[in-house]
């Protein structure tokens, strides 16, 4: 992704000419230049110096007569669903990006990069190359406030098969990339040795002190390395200027424990020598949908911490998360034993929260045949962009998992449900543009219903459209209530929904003795209610309440829904007549 194409070039220019344009705007090329006619290629070390260089110099720099154009070399036939866009504001919050690039398509992934530049750059993958080049035609020069998008198409190796081995005699010559390592996003090459789930501790450092962590030639952090059996990354590019740095250590819990200390140590050492400052706080940076399990209910689980540890810790607001900011900071204030004790329980809380939305996350998709969860974004920091195995501030988890559409129309599922009456208008935004987004982006339709009345505590939004659009809109609206401080930072949003099932159906969901109802809220941790004594609608349907945290309600759903599924199929099958055997006296 790193090899950029040189067009417009005046047939005067020579490969010396573009290597010191290069070389005068310290832009580093990884090799030669290959010059033709009119236009040329290079590479560069990693994705964010050939950012830089696109951005400096595309229609920017004159030579020889001549305003070039730089973009990324990507053959016609590699051209297909995987788009970048650059120039984003920074303040941009994820929900508005999302709901304008849901309007071109079905996108599978969003993945943030980063870059030394002021503005985020995201890599885009669309379900089909249709979608993608409709993307790149409608927000190419997209304005935002001040901020013009630019966008280009990035290699899509999935979008050919792979080419046939080389033959052992004429013709067999292997193309000098093909089974070259592709860079990581962070720059690194090959296969990284941490799993895939790897849960990294993530630090945020003093700039002053970063050169003390380093050391000098790197020893310093050679040995932290060697010592806690870790691996390290200073992101030292990022956001350039700020105050602070994001460092990310990937090991065992121990082992990065082991590093956090040390690098306390450093930092304190290196305070004093400089009198820079009397106490250095350990700052742990964590996404914010783990935020509210580590506060515990009534933050007693912070409270706890603070009490075992001897520390003082706060968490940053949530007006602070931005699209290149979906973390939060927690800072421990103390002496540098008892900061190291607060990281191993809080790093403890924060894995397991981790944990357990991976294991939510897998469930789901067995739940939703073909559903891709982790690139639904379905906050607005949602699950699609938790910590990555490697990256800087912000980075997106990178999927593995290939998008499957439903092999067949899915069925258009209703479900109401009910929030509280002062988030309304949060949920509509202003001119309603919010709730518009969210319906593009869910692919459903998102209503409001009147209020019951004016003392009403509670309003209901009705959600039509299939289960992957259901799971959408619901997981936004969860998401945007708890980013709104509808409920505190030490609840958890827990919603009450309603599905209708027919009346046939809702014994079946009770079981004998309400031996279903009570599996089905031992196995999704919801609530289940199937009211007494109602009288079926018009279409002899009946009211099934689910309460409970977004995870659950979705799961009961999806559980309720196989419960009537499979009595629609008996019906049918009585219905169909199925022929009973005679038997001959």
């Amino acid at each position: 992704m790193n090899k950029l194409y040189i067009g417009n070039l005046s047939p005067s220019v020579t490969a010396e000419d573009l290597k010191t344009l290069f070389g005068e705007r310290k832009l580093p090329l990884a090799g030669q230049v290959l010059l033709k006619s009119g236009y040329a290629f290079v590479d560069f070390p990693d994705q964010n110096w050939a950012i830089k260089a696109i951005e400096s110099l595309s229609g920017k720099v004159e030579l020889h007569g001549k305003v070039i154009e730089v973009d990324y070399s990507v053959p016609k036939k590699l051209r297909s669903r995987k788009i970048q866009i650059r120039n984003i504001p920074p303040h941009l919050q994820w929900e508005v990006l999302d709901g304008l690039l849901a309007e071109y398509g079905t996108v599978e992934n969003v993945e943030q990069v980063n870059t030394d530049t002021e503005t985020a750059v995201v890599n885009v993958t669309y379900a089909t190359k249709e979608q993608a080049k409709v993307a790149i035609e409608k927000l190419t020069g997209h304005q935002f406030e001040e901020y013009s998008f630019r966008v280009s198409y990035i290699l899509d190796v999935d979008a050919v098969p792979p080419s046939p081995a080389p033959r052992s005699r004429r013709g067999g010559r292997q193309s000098r990339d093909q089974g070259a390592p592709q860079p990581s996003f962070s720059g690194s090459t090959g296969a990284s040795r941490y799993k895939q789930h790897d849960f990294p501790l993530r630090m945020l450092v003093p700039t002053q002190f970063v050169g003390a962590i380093i050391g000098k030639e790197g020893l310093t952090i050679k040995n932290v390395t060697k010592q806690t059996q870790s691996k390290v990354d200073i992101h030292r590019k990022e956001n350039a200027g700020a105050a602070e740095k994001p460092i990310s250590i990937h090991s065992t819990a121990e082992g990065c424990s082991s590093a956090c200390c040390m690098i306390l140590e450093i930092m304190q050492k290196e305070a004093d020598e400089t009198k820079a400052a009397d106490e250095i706080p350990l700052k742990i940076l964590a996404h914010n949908s783990l935020v509210g399990r580590l506060i515990g209910k009534e933050g007693r689980n912070l409270k706890k911490i603070e009490q075992d540890t001897g520390t003082k810790i706060t968490i940053s607001s949530l007006q602070d998360l931005t699209i290149y900011n979906p973390e939060r900071t927690i800072t421990v204030k103390g002496s540098i034993g008892a900061c190291c004790k607060a990281e191993v329980e809080i790093m403890k809380k924060l894995r397991e929260g981790y944990e357990n939305d991976i294991a939510a996350i897998n469930q789901q998709t067995n739940l939703i045949p073909g559903l891709n969860v982790n690139a639904l974004g379905i906050f607005s920091t949602g699950l699609s962009v938790l910590p990555p195995a490697s990256g800087p501030r912000g980075a997106a988890m990178a999927t593995t998992t290939g998008y499957s559409p439903f092999l067949q129309a899915p069925e258009q599922e209703v479900v109401y449900l009910f929030i509280p009456t002062q988030a309304v208008g949060a949920l509509i935004g202003k001119k309603g543009q919010h709730i518009k987004q969210l319906a593009r982006f869910a692919g459903a339709s998102i209503k409001i219903a009147p209020a019951e009345g004016p003392e009403a505590s509670e309003r209901m939004v009705i959600i039509t459209g299939p289960p992957e659009a259901q799971f959408k809109a619901q997981g936004r609206i969860f998401g945007k209530l708890k980013e709104e401080n509808f409920f505190s930072p030490k609840e958890e949003v827990k919603l009450e929904a309603h599905i209708k099932v027919p009346s046939s159906a809702a014994g079946r969901v009770i079981g004998k003795g309400g031996k279903t109802v009570n599996e089905l809220q031992n196995l999704t941790s919801a609530e289940v209610i199937v009211p007494r004594d109602q009288t079926p609608d018009e279409n002899d349907e009946v009211f099934v309440k689910i309460i409970g945290h977004f995870f659950a309600s979705q799961t009961a759903q999806r559980k309720i829904r196989e419960i009537v599924q499979q009595v629609k199929q008996q019906e049918q099958k009585h219905q169909q007549g199925t022929p009973t055997p005679h038997h001959s006296k």
